[in-house]
């Protein structure tokens, strides 16, 4: 058995493939181009969907790729179990309509034994129960005994995704001794015993599954196999776990010096070290491919995976921030083989950090809250808190189980663990509910556009044109082929030719008309829903259209043209935004219309309005040198290599188109453009603001929009400068005038409320009652808000000295409650938060705060003096209960 690195091996593996034809490609990214129907991708063959469903071309008919992969429904095994991680790359050799079943189990079994030198004796393989082909090769041709080749069922050795392809699988495994089996003579691969271990599955994809569950051959077959490289680098590197393999061990020592833990500690410690090495691995490549965190979808799994780390960080004793620590060490051991992590280190480790920061605060709140939570059982003389508490503490505020449970102990009590486990069980259950069942694939209900791509293809002319003599090929109405569509009918056609662009790269679709020689259709979307077709939506609005009609597709030229220009300013933005800002600024989103555009970044800060200024101004400056826009097609490493941006979530094919404004700007793009950049005329930022944590969006106009904004705010300010009596350009020192003599009237509204307080306060002691000895004052007060209200109560709690009080005032149209509680007396049990419920309820409201001050509000102000009168009444019953 050959030693080798992590890195020795992924590569070994993709030289290996590309010996035998098959054409190299990155990984892609965790974030699934292109697919709603996935979150993240959790498979090598995630990428090639479209070509395994037909959707699109593949580059080459053999591909060899490593894919970053990212799962979590075995999450609460990581750490527990040497081979469970959610963060997992996977080799893989795929064929599309190219080799099959004898050459994929051929050239596994040369690499497993030639390359990785893996004992012959100790390799089994596991084939479907009736996949006699796959027998008789691997048997017959390479010569595995038959009593090592494993039959298994449909749930083992079958892949399907429900409808769509499918097939059965082969699967090596190697033997690693009876001191890991379960002792049967009987064990063999499918036995649940840790012996045998799976390394390598051959996917066979040589069936179409129809909705009811038949069987039908494949005219083309492929070819989908998956080699974990944790797993095999343990095997090649003589180790029992992946946390031991060269990568992970090395991330997992930077979290034992962080912690101060060594080897040979308590197994909840080697726990915690495992799963903080396996989730920051995750989190710095889902932050590297563009993942913020947020409390959905890929960003709620982020931030889990994060606050998880930090929870374990915290059982092993660290208090300060630590993840960026480690995220730099998963940089250190991967980042030779992506080199992404090293170019955006300075943007990951900073949203790790903040993110890390913000649970920190949540973390002490929770902190506190327990506390609460103590000091409350400790007054009713118990000591279990509920399930629901402690879940509570974990769902919301992200405190751990344990940690509570370490916490209880030291005041003798305990957690009520059977019904925290019912509720995470609850939990998990709404989960898998929420991500549903369609396996990690994902399905899509568009046959009927890849049937139709199998028979007619779209050439779009538009990028030169916006008019077109052309051909209608196909009409479907409701999803059916159609040969003719009367005036009034929606309609979809897909014609031979077309100057329509389809919606993509954030840019909207064309509008315009399709006119033939007894009908017309009014184009309203047009979207590209497989390669190479071109689906145009719409309504006919006279006469009918048929099948093969000669017709005149043609674009609105006004609304192309400010798209155009929208687009051209998003590619001179971006530029500006990372001249000003820093090269970690990406693109995170889009939209481009006729009339505005949307851009979001990447950037973990408002723009200052310096910043804005500055960006504003560079994309102007563009302008006025009326730059031009050239368009080239090149290779994509070509691309890259001449500086080009490339989004990093984006899929791109082999040929590229780029789009240079002049010799300031280079990126990758499919859109529609201005020839010089004198067409936009204007720029103006109109917002600036968040949209997730670390991503932020600006909306800008230009062109004849930027205009049309800035003569609507030339008339606003010469409109307030009319009212306030003064010119446009005096204005702000007008408005800064105008908010002196506010604040000095404020001032002198505050004294005055201050000079009725201390009147008032004398007037009020004088209605203080005492009750069962403890002296009250409750009353109703007129006109104070609530910052009067507390002046007030503190000079009353003043002079009182010891006792209740309760002061109701109607301001506006709301009831206004306070109520105070001195020290000594809140340990008699009276607390301020009760009182001032009882009154804001029977004034419509709610409210309540601390045991010694609490304030709450009212809907109804007239039934202040009957809320006070509830609330002494309630002081009665409490003082009756202590």
């Amino acid at each position: 058995m050959k030693y080798m690195s992590a890195n020795q091996l992924r590569e070994t593996f993709l030289q290996f493939f590309e010996s035998k034809g098959h054409k190299r490609l990155p990984s892609a990214s965790l974030i699934p181009h292109g697919d709603p129907t996935l979150l993240l991708t959790g498979a090598g063959m995630v990428p090639f969907k479209p070509y395994f469903l037909g959707k699109e071309k593949p580059p080459s008919t053999r591909i060899t790729t490593c894919q970053r992969c990212l799962r979590t429904a075995d999450i609460d095994n990581v750490g527990k179990t040497d081979r469970h991680g959610t963060f997992f790359e996977m080799l893989g050799n795929f064929s599309f309509g190219d080799y099959f079943k004898r050459e994929a189990i051929h050239w596994a079994w040369e690499f497993t034994t030639k390359h990785l030198e893996l004992p012959v004796d100790r390799l089994w393989v596991t084939i479907y129960l009736d996949d006699d082909e796959a027998f008789q090769i691997w048997n017959e041709e390479i010569g595995v005994p038959a009593d090592r080749i494993v039959r298994l069922g449909r749930e083992d050795n079958f892949w399907e995704i429900g409808v769509g392809p499918c097939g059965p699988c082969s699967e090596l495994h190697i033997d690693r001794g009876p001191e890991y089996g379960c002792g049967s003579p009987e064990c063999k691969p499918g036995c649940d015993c840790d012996r045998f271990l799976e390394f390598w599955n051959l996917v066979f994809i040589q069936y179409h599954q129809d909705e009811a569950g038949n069987l039908i051959p494949l005219e083309q077959t492929g070819i989908d196999t998956g080699m974990g490289l944790d797993r095999a680098a343990a095997i090649l590197q003589g180790v029992d776990s992946i946390f031991q393999t060269d990568t992970l061990r090395s991330v997992m020592e930077a979290v034992s010096r962080l912690a101060e833990v060594g080897s040979g500690e308590s197994r909840d410690s080697q726990v915690a070290l495992r799963l903080i090495a396996d989730h920051a691995r995750s989190v710095t490549f889902l932050v590297s491919d563009g993942v913020l965190p947020s409390n959905e979808g890929r960003g709620y799994v982020l931030r889990r995976l994060l606050r998880r780390a930090v929870r374990y960080g915290r059982l092993l004793g660290i208090k300060d921030i630590f993840l960026p620590q480690v995220a730099e060490a998963v940089m250190a051991a991967m980042g030779e083989a992506y080199p992404e992590l090293i170019q955006r280190r300075d943007y990951i480790l900073e949203v790790i950090r903040t993110e890390e920061e913000r649970f920190q605060a949540t973390l002490d709140q929770g902190l506190r809250i327990l506390r609460d939570f103590v000091e409350d059982l400790k007054e009713r003389n118990e000591n279990h808190l509920s399930g629901e508490d402690a879940f509570r503490l974990y769902d919301t505020y992200g405190f751990p189980l344990e940690l509570t449970k370490e916490i209880l102990s030291e005041e003798g009590m305990e957690v009520d663990e059977v019904e925290f486990a019912q509720l995470m069980e609850e939990q998990r259950q709404r989960a898998r509910a929420a991500r549903g069942q369609t396996g990690y694939l994902g399905s899509e209900d568009d046959s009927i556009y890849v049937q139709l791509a199998k028979k007619y293809t779209s050439q779009f002319v538009g990028y030169d044109r916006l008019e077109v003599e052309t051909e209608i090929l196909a009409l479907l109405v409701d999803g059916q082929v159609t040969d003719r569509v009367e005036m009034g009918q929606e309609v979809e056609l897909i014609l031979a030719v077309t100057p329509f662009y389809a919606e993509g790269g954030g840019q909207i679709a064309d509008t315009g008309t399709i006119t033939g020689g007894q009908g017309a259709v009014e184009v309203a979307a047009v979207e590209r829903p497989v390669e190479n077709l071109i689906v145009h939506k719409g309504r006919v609005t006279s006469g009918l259209i048929r099948t093969g009609d000669t017709v005149m597709a043609t674009v609105y030229q006004r609304n192309r043209q400010g798209a155009a220009c929208h687009h051209t300013a998003t590619h001179l933005l971006h530029k500006a935004l990372r001249e000003v800002l820093g090269e970690h600024v990406n693109q995170a989103g889009s939209l481009v219309e006729p009339d505005r555009l949307r851009f979001d970044f990447t950037h973990l800060s408002a723009l200052t309005r310096e910043e804005l200024d500055r960006v504003e101004k560079l994309v102007n400056d563009r302008i006025r040198e009326n730059m031009e826009v050239t368009v080239a097609e090149m290779s994509l490493d070509e691309a890259r290599a001449d500086g080009a941006i490339a989004l990093f979530d984006e899929k791109y094919e082999d040929r590229v188109r780029v789009i240079s404004v002049g010799d300031y700007s280079k990126e990758l793009c499919g859109g529609t453009h201005v020839r010089r950049t004198g067409e936009l005329g204007l720029f103006k930022i109109v917002s600036e603001g968040a949209v997730a944590a670390g991503v932020r969006r600006i909306e800008a106009l230009t062109g004849k929009a930027a205009v049309k904004y800035v003569a609507v705010q030339e008339a606003l300010l010469r409109e307030a400068a009319e009212k306030l009596q003064t010119t446009v350009f005096d204005l702000p020192e007008r408005i800064d005038k105008l908010l002196q003599e506010n604040r000095e009237l404020v001032r002198e509204v505050e004294r005055l409320k201050a000079r009725l307080a201390a009147a008032q306060s004398g007037e009020l002691l004088q209605r203080v009652e005492e009750i069962a000895g403890l002296k009250v004052l409750a009353a109703k007060v007129e006109g104070l808000d609530a910052a009067a209200l507390r002046t007030l109560g503190d000079r009353l709690r003043e002079k009182l000295g010891s006792g209740v009080i309760l002061l109701g005032s109607a301001f506006g149209d709301k009831a206004l409650f306070l109520a105070m509680v001195t020290p000594d007396i809140v340990k008699e049990g009276i607390k301020a938060g009760d009182i001032v419920k009882v009154a804001a309820q029977a004034a419509g409201g709610g409210g309540g705060g601390r045991p010694d001050m609490a304030q709450a509000g009212g809907r109804e102000p007239a039934k202040i003096d009957a809320a006070l009168e509830l609330a002494v009444e309630s002081i009665k019953k409490q003082l009756a209960a202590v």
